[in-house]
């Protein structure tokens, strides 16, 4: 399995001039830091693909070890064509998860625990405006998932799993994205 960390983009709305995933908790340590502890429970940081852009060499300085894909694109595309990027090589199952997410190192296990089917982390508490939200289906699958859903049930989180059948289907559809999609398209 590997797990993609999305870190290219900008982060307009924090005007810090750094990646979100730099951005320093109140420990000390970077929400990337706290990443890469949480997966390194579960798995190898040599699984770990971090998908980079704006600023990608500080990264790089900070994260020599980890392996990065640069997507140059990163002022004029999203996380759709990010994520492209990160798993144009991959034919196994992957973990995606947003560069800005803190997230407890449970989700990780339940994952990899239910692993049978695809799956998205979801809070299903009120949201706001700007948050990715979705609604079910009959079935308690995915209906819709947007920023634009009305009647949310709440927002998905930004931590995802794709089996390794779907894999190539899941590339396929982010192909078909434009460049400022984000990845719930």
């Amino acid at each position: 399995m590997k797990i993609i960390i999305l870190a290219a983009g900008l982060g307009r709305r924090l005007n810090k001039n750094i990646p979100k995933a730099l951005v320093k908790l109140i420990n000390g340590n970077t929400i990337l830091d706290y990443q890469l502890e949480n997966i390194n429970k579960i798995t190898s940081i040599d699984n770990v693909v971090l998908v980079t852009g704006f600023k990608h060499k500080k990264i790089k300085e900070m994260y020599p070890s980890i392996h990065q894909v640069i997507n140059y694109e990163y002022e004029t595309t999203n996380t759709a064509k990010s994520l492209l990027k990160g798993i144009s090589q991959i034919d196994e199952e992957i973990i995606f998860i947003n560069g800005d997410v803190v997230f407890h190192p449970d989700i990780l296990n339940k994952i990899i625990l239910n692993k049978s089917h695809n799956m998205i982390s979801v809070n299903n508490s009120k949201v706001g405006e700007e948050e990715i939200k979705y609604v079910l289906d009959g079935n308690n699958n995915i209906k819709n998932l947007s920023k634009s859903v009305i009647n949310s049930l709440g927002e998905a989180v930004g931590i995802n799993y794709i089996t390794r059948e779907f894999i190539d289907r899941f590339k396929g559809y982010l192909e078909k994205c434009n460049d400022q999609d984000y990845f719930e398209k």
